[in-house]
């Protein structure tokens, strides 16, 4: 009886351990191609597999945090499209919700649109800093964004406002300098409905960094700058963690940008980087990089791979996803667009680059439907008019494909027999240059 029993309590142990995770139900449209919805090389790449047998221990002990980077352009900033696929993941892990991570006040600066799952209030518009401009005024961070108050006292709030996941938050980072000596400060509520100033706990030039421990955690509060005449603070980037065990999805967009705005042009992109140390990160950059008529794919791969390298510093075992671009046209003249057959090449590059990274792809213009599909997806409402962009339900379904992958290749590592698999990249033909 007792070995029965033990028996029994294994097989269910073993069944629990190997519990599929949900997938999102999808909608079926005839131009999508659902059977190339999966991420290429998976089951190869050495890095990825160990990020899947982690998440596994992580779900089945509630012990430790797998940190992911999603980062891009204009798809990425807006906000709807990582915020869909963060809340699928977690739907699917809902033990493991942990801090909300990085974010940007992108609000802060006129005409600068926010992501939905946090609102941010300023009512002195600051001086805004993005990497895509020629010759950026501030020193950019990770986010390759900056806003700058000058002159007056500034104060930027922030509300998490996401209904189903709880991001309260006890620990918070101001990343940022002041040329003038500005410290900055927090404003937050206590449980009896007292507002109360906190200064940082703890200030690191050499990182700018601006530490704050709470006493308690908090769902909104308040960043004030308090500049004086002729002063003058610049705000990088907000940290928002907690002591939660789990997954944290840091989202990292820039309207506009392109994979030189932050390599060149962000020179404390690794210093920042340091702090997420990514277990994850999620390329959804190329779609500016190949909008113009002279695309150089050589170049392209060389500044993808230095990014990659500069990552690899921060984490020599973090995984990676390729997300090949969206199909898209250019504008031509005024209600004429032509078909960007540039997609084609970055699709090929970022299946080569994989290979050479120990990476995966989830190949984003085959599973639209290929060559001339973005068309299609605005006929359908689920593309903007300029064929480039997404509308909210197309982003939504984006999202729900990708993590839809991304959770199949889980339940697709659940099934396998061992776990054990060798890196592609031990092979010569595989090594990579770094440039």
């Amino acid at each position: 009886m007792k070995r029965t029993a033990l028996l029994a309590v294994l097989l269910a142990a073993a069944m629990t351990t190997l519990a599929q995770v949900p997938l999102k139900p999808l909608p079926t449209y005839s131009f999508i191609d659902y059977s190339a919805n999966q991420l290429r090389y998976d089951t190869l790449s050495r890095s990825y597999q160990q990020l899947l047998d982690r998440l596994q221990r992580i779900d089945s002990t509630g012990v430790g945090n797998i940190n992911i980077l999603h980062i891009g352009g204009s798809h990425v900033q807006a906000g709807t499209l990582p915020n869909r696929v963060r809340r699928n993941l977690l739907g699917a892990f809902p033990s493991l919700k942990a801090s909300r991570g990085m974010i940007f006040p992108y609000s802060a600066a006129a005409k600068c649109n926010n992501p939905p799952d946090y609102r941010v209030v300023c009512r002195e518009k600051m001086e805004l800093t993005r990497n895509v401009y020629k010759e950026p005024a501030q020193q950019l961070g990770i986010c390759g964004i900056a806003v700058t108050a000058r002159d007056t006292e500034s104060n930027i709030a922030i509300t998490l406002c996401d209904t189903d996941i709880d991001y309260a938050t006890q620990h918070i980072i101001v990343f940022g300098y002041s040329t003038t000596g500005v410290v900055p400060h927090l404003v937050v509520t206590s449980p009896a409905g007292e507002q109360r100033t906190s200064a940082p706990s703890y200030t690191d030039p050499a990182t700018r960094r601006f530490i704050f421990n709470l006493a308690h955690p908090v769902d909104s509060f308040t960043v004030v700058l308090p500049c004086g005449q002729g002063e003058d603070f610049t705000l990088t980037g907000l940290y928002l963690g907690n002591r939660r065990a789990g997954l944290t999805y840091h989202s990292i967009g820039v309207n506009g940008a392109a994979l030189p705005d932050y390599l060149e042009k962000c020179p404390h992109f690794t210093q920042d980087l340091r702090l997420m140390r990514p277990d994850l990160v999620i390329f959804g950059i190329g779609i500016n990089d190949a909008y113009g008529q002279n695309f150089d794919t050589a170049q392209f791969r060389q500044n993808y791979i230095r990014l990659v390298d500069s990552i690899r510093s921060v984490n020599p075992d973090c995984a990676f996803i390729f997300v090949t671009n969206n199909d898209s046209y250019r504008r031509v003249k005024r209600r004429t667009y032509n078909v960007n057959r540039n997609g084609l090449l970055v699709q090929q590059t970022m299946h080569r680059l994989a290979i050479e990274t120990d990476g995966v792809v989830w190949d984003q213009f085959e599973v639209m439907g290929g060559l001339k599909s973005m068309e299609q997806w605005r006929l359908a409402k689920l593309a903007q008019y300029d064929r480039v962009h997404f509308t909210r339900a197309g982003y939504e379904l984006v999202a729900d494909l990708l993590s839809n992958a991304i959770l199949q290749s889980y339940n697709n590592h659940l099934n396998r027999p061992t776990h054990n698999t060798t890196p592609r990249n031990d092979d010569e033909r595989y090594r990579y240059i770094s440039y």
